[in-house]
């Protein structure tokens, strides 16, 4: 496939709908696309270091091709980045270029930078254009598509931000050659996630392509548009989080508690794996309530060991907190009313709702039953998940 035949998947926002283009080549291609879509001569791209040393160079020339005159911020690469001393950062540089609100902000990178360059946007000049150009599988599928912006506060991750919706995205699949296995297993977490919520015959689909997907083929980016066209869905019924874009957290709950109970260890857990516990408890909890098959529960935890993404709290390195100390995450990530808990649930594959009476004794007791130092492998789950530092399928 070449760059001119990216596919095209529609935001649809009215007056401020954007395209999102996935293809291969299109990193080169970025000044072409947005001298089409946007009419700022001038760009600050924002990324990091460890971006900037694979990928820069091929958007420079890019946008020098087209007439767009880049300013290039480059910021430490990690979680800590979403901080507003880098917010602060990236302000005086867009200021300090001169640009224009007609002009552009790039953010080049995976989910931390395009979050942080979009909250700059969103608040530079009173807003300002913005383009993402996600690098990693994850920012490809979900955090560059949809327009939430932000960072972190000593309080909390993503407490600080503001909804700025991009001009245009650009999801180019060759750079994902570069990730590492595990990155890219992380990412496809996220991916998985919108068969899990309401699209039965995509997860069917990447049950059988899966190694396709993986290995770069044109799956890769069938897949990937087909992530974007549910998150776009969802994005346009509900773009302020009101309602049903509540269900792309399915997963994140108990993801998040374990993410905070290993300290945000990046060598025992990432995020996209936490989300891949996460959507496998939260089908196992959905059945143990009787709201669904286990045997789907099962064909999940299936899936995610297929591909070596760890499915259950087992496969996290080192010893967690007990079951009473991740409800006390729990409770902290998600608000509790009169001792209830709200969850994305699941009444079967492709079934997934919002539960907000779940009660907190019934989550204790689920933990118990789940946590390492009281079970062993299920029936039918043999062996262990892949090294994480294998390479991809050929």
């Amino acid at each position: 496939m070449s760059a001119s035949a990216a596919v095209a998947v529609e935001v649809g926002l009215g007056e401020r709908a954007y395209d999102i283009l996935i293809g291969p080549g299109l990193l080169s291609r970025a000044g072409a696309e947005m001298s089409r879509r946007l009419p700022g001569r001038r760009a600050a791209v924002v990324t990091d270091e460890n971006v900037a040393a694979a990928h820069l160079d091929a958007l420079k020339a890019g946008l020098l091709e087209s007439g767009i005159e880049p300013a290039v911020i480059t910021l430490p690469p990690g979680e800590k980045t979403k901080s507003f001393a880098h917010l602060e950062e990236v302000v005086d540089g867009v200021l300090a270029a001169k640009l224009e609100r007609g002009d552009v902000v790039i953010a080049l990178g995976g989910g931390v930078i395009g979050d942080l360059a979009g909250f700059a946007a969103g608040i530079v000049r009173r807003g300002m254009n913005f383009v993402q150009i996600p690098t990693s599988l994850l920012a490809q599928v979900d955090s560059s598509v949809g327009g939430k912006t932000g960072i972190n506060s000593a309080r909390g991750k993503n407490l600080v931000g503001v909804f700025h919706q991009p001009k245009l995205v650009l999801a180019d699949t060759g750079v994902l050659d570069t990730l590492p296995i595990r990155e890219f297993r992380a990412g496809y977490a996220e991916l998985a996630k919108y068969g899990l919520i309401d699209r039965p015959e995509f997860f069917a689909w990447l049950e059988k392509n899966w190694a396709s997907v993986f290995a770069g083929g044109p799956e890769r980016v069938e897949a990937i548009a087909e992530a974007c066209r549910a998150k776009a869905d969802v994005v346009a019924r509900d773009e302020f989080e009101t309602g049903d874009r509540a269900l792309l957290n399915l997963g994140h709950t108990f993801g998040h508690a374990l993410e905070a109970a290993t300290r945000y260890d990046g060598a025992r857990l990432v995020h996209g794996e936490g989300v891949a516990i996460g959507m496998a408890l939260a089908h196992r909890f959905s059945s143990r309530l009787n709201l669904a098959s286990p045997d789907d529960a099962a064909r999940v935890e299936a899936h995610l060991n297929m591909v070596g993404l760890p499915w259950r709290m087992a496969d996290i390195p080192g010893e967690l907190p007990d079951a009473d100390a991740l409800l006390g995450f729990i409770t902290q990530d998600k608000k509790v009313s009169r001792g209830a808990l709200t969850f994305i649930l699941t009444r079967g594959i492709g079934e997934a709702f919002i539960a907000k009476d779940v009660p907190a004794s019934e989550v204790l007791s689920f933990l118990r039953e789940n946590h390492p130092s009281g079970m062993g492998s299920r029936p039918g789950r043999q062996g262990s998940r892949p090294d994480r530092q294998e390479s991809r399928p050929k």
